[in-house]
């Protein structure tokens, strides 16, 4: 019987043991030590732009620092993309914020400049200029950074990227997570590189990474004894995970080069299938690491839809996954503002997330062409 194909899987590297052999060796098990130190240089020094890096127990953590430290609080609104994991989203609740959604635009799949600016102007009209903007880097494809900031430039609010899915990723040769006030990571089982959970915040400032642990290790005032003047969290990496992460670092250009080559596949694979589109950069400026890959299929042309494709392959095994539902259409968040039109929900109707894996091997491969090939008739 076949293997399953799964969707995106660990890869490791091989290196990881050395650091958390290390790590047991000098009774580093707790939420600080070299290996964190290290994973946090070892991302600094990937991301450049004089970035400083705080290593958390999840992306998630990341979001809820960045909107603490951008002063949102109960009652502030906080733009955010649509089209995204609802991971994006529940920080601002969190705060008891309320979050305004934003359509995506169609080249990229994030977050539509001309919906956000209608947002930001709605609701300065209606007594409150939102307090940040949490924009995506969908599946590893940078949104329009250009645009997107000089919109959040024009009012004076700041953005929060969630890059989650998008280490390794550029616009015009910059590291996605480094052109906001705030970035957030995601090392997940299934993201491009895993801590097994983990995330970080990427900040602009060593002051603003030093709140951020701070605020992340229980927010613990200077004194001898236990003192707390605010709310704080344990929200820091331990030095065992951050030593899969220094692992993990070492083989990031190929687990990057192994994913983009997937795209490539499914590229030349759907190539001759009319109504099939593949997920891909709209201009040379973007460099997606292509976390996933995905397609949009139009069963007008195809006589096919997603659920078709999607059941046909996990007959075989095989696991693929529709876009992210947008959270507007969320019942959690169905009482938010929305702007914008259908795009998102279009996406999500006819969107299919395929197997993108850097382990992925030829059999595997052939498997999914197999199956498409069948499905769609070719």
């Amino acid at each position: 019987m076949s293997t399953k194909i799964w969707l995106s899987s660990p890869h490791m590297g091989g290196t990881e043991l050395k650091y958390i052999h290390e790590a047991f060796e000098s009774n580093w098990v707790a939420p600080l030590g070299p290996n964190v130190n290290g994973f946090e240089e070892d991302l600094e020094q990937y991301l450049q732009q004089d970035s400083h890096v705080a290593a958390l127990s999840a992306g998630t953590a990341a979001l809820h620092l960045a909107l603490i430290e951008c002063g949102v609080s109960h009652g502030d609104e906080v733009i955010c993309q649509t089209m995204t994991f609802s991971a994006s989203a529940n920080p601002i609740a969190y705060q008891g914020a309320i979050p305004v959604f934003v359509d995506s635009e169609p080249e990229t799949w994030n977050i539509c400049p001309i919906a956000l600016e209608e947002a930001i102007k709605d609701r300065i009209a209606n007594g409150k200029t939102p307090k940040a903007i949490i924009a995506v880097h969908l599946y590893g494809m940078p949104y329009k950074v250009d645009e997107v900031h000089a919109i959040a430039d024009k009012y004076q609010i700041p953005v929060i990227e969630d890059a989650a899915e998008a280490l390794g990723s550029t616009y015009k040769g910059q590291a996605a997570g480094t052109f906001g006030k705030f970035g957030a990571l995601s090392f997940n089982g299934n993201k491009i590189i895993t801590t097994s959970g983990g995330g970080a915040l990427v900040c602009q400032t060593k002051t603003d990474k030093d709140q951020a642990v701070f605020l992340a290790t229980q927010a613990r005032d200077n004194a001898p004894h236990y003192q707390h003047s605010q709310i704080g969290y344990n929200y820091r990496m331990s030095n065992i995970t951050a030593g899969i992460g220094r692992g993990q670092m070492e083989v990031l250009d190929q687990r990057v080069e192994a994913r983009r080559a997937m795209n490539h596949f499914y590229q030349e694979l759907f190539k001759d299938i009319d109504g099939v589109t593949v997920f891909t950069e709209p201009t040379e400026e973007f460099y997606s690491n292509h976390w996933l890959s995905a397609i949009i299929i139009n069963p007008e042309i195809t006589g096919v839809n997603r659920e078709d494709l999607r059941l046909a392959f996990l007959e075989d095994d095989i696991e693929s996954r529709p876009l992210w539902k947008p959270m507007h259409m969320q019942p959690v968040f169905e009482n938010s503002p929305y702007y914008g039109g259908t795009v998102a929900e279009e996406l999500f109707n006819n969107g299919l997330c395929l197997p993108s894996g850097s382990n992925l091997s030829d059999e595997d491969r052939n498997r999914i062409a197999q199956k498409v090939k069948q499905v769609f008739g070719k």
